[in-house]
């Protein structure tokens, strides 16, 4: 019994800290938006994508996120568009949060291989909740290892949440290596189901950067000729603060064509001196002619939750960039970033 109460506690605490933060997605340069509007068009092309994410699946109850997005990049304006909608549900109080967004950014050239990205986004959130499912903390007798009362005892707010939301963001990069800063909710939203103005969403600021070394070719043989085989190695970070947590995630991708092999570690100490030590996270991803790219992440839980009572995470992407074979388009150089 004291365990079920444990696992209720910490479904409790894992959802308020959901709609008071933003969800975490591991392949963050495959779901560009979420990392920063600023690689709005980046491809130089069309794309789309689609991300999903499986947070604890060994819990009974469910967490699960997505987004799906598409952008383009306009050599007349020298910019990209896109557009972007996400979510999350929680299945243990029939929560969700949904977002749709349009992103904009600018490409300023500084020189032959040097570009400078200004972006910004403008969404509309919602947020829902059936409070006939939540459990507050006044109702578990610890020493018994029940719950007293029914679920929703005590709630009386609207059960619907609507706001706009702006975020922003700048990318630098040249041949090698690249930097950015993003920063999320600056309209700050508010998120309190109970009272206006009593809880908003604090803003979510982002720097991430790294560095890739092209390592020697290799050679394709495609039974007519043979074509050099990208390899390369890139080193990467992306820290992240939002109200009085932080953390940084440092990790490496190693790429040999058309595969894609990445490692990734999560976690940092908090100002306040609270765990965060999360996870380990391993990733592989395939790059195909055609354009469309798969990429599969797990994330292993090294927090004081652990792996055999959360599960990790599951984390899928899909995307497809159409490919110009017109000559007369003016390319530039891809950005050296991860590609997951």
């Amino acid at each position: 019994m004291m365990r079920a109460y444990l696992v209720v506690l910490f479904l409790i605490l894992s959802f308020s800290q959901a709609f008071s933060q933003d969800i975490q997605y591991s392949q963050f340069y495959a779901n560009p938006f979420y990392l920063n509007p600023a690689l709005a068009g980046s491809t130089g092309q069309t794309r789309l994508g689609v991300n999903f994410r499986n947070q604890w699946p060994a819990l009974d109850q469910s967490f699960v996120a997505y987004t799906a997005y598409a952008d383009h990049f306009s050599e007349k304006y020298n910019s990209g568009f896109g557009i972007v909608v996400s979510g999350a549900r929680e299945s243990f109080t029939q929560s969700k949060t949904n977002e749709i967004g349009l992103v904009y950014s600018y490409r300023l050239r500084l020189g032959e291989k040097r570009f400078l990205h200004v972006g910004a986004q403008g969404s509309f959130l919602s947020r829902d909740v059936l409070f006939d499912e939540i459990i507050l903390g006044t109702q578990l007798d610890i020493d018994k290892g029940v719950i007293v009362g029914e679920p929703g005892i005590g709630f009386t707010g609207d059960s619907q949440v609507r706001a706009a939301d702006l975020n922003a963001g700048l990318l630098y990069y040249e041949d090698k290596f690249w930097f950015g800063f993003s920063a999320f909710h600056l309209l700050e939203p508010q998120i309190s189901y109970l009272e206006i103005n009593s809880n908003k969403l604090p803003i979510k600021y982002s720097f991430q950067g790294g560095v890739r070394f092209n390592l020697a070719p290799g050679n394709i043989n495609d039974y007519f000729n043979n074509t050099d085989q990208e390899r390369s190695l890139a080193l990467a970070f992306n820290y992240k603060s939002q109200g009085a947590f932080d953390q940084l995630d440092i990790g490496a991708e190693f790429y040999f064509e058309p595969l894609i092999l990445g490692f990734w570690y999560r976690g940092l100490p908090t100002k306040y001196n609270l765990p965060n030590n999360e996870s380990l996270i391993g990733l592989v991803g395939i790059e195909l002619e055609s354009g469309l790219d798969f990429g599969y992440s797990f994330d292993y839980s090294i927090s004081k939750l652990g792996q055999q009572v959360s599960g990790g995470a599951h984390e899928l992407s899909v995307r497809y960039v159409f490919s110009s074979k017109d000559p007369r388009k003016k390319y530039y150089p891809p950005l050296p970033s991860f590609r997951y």
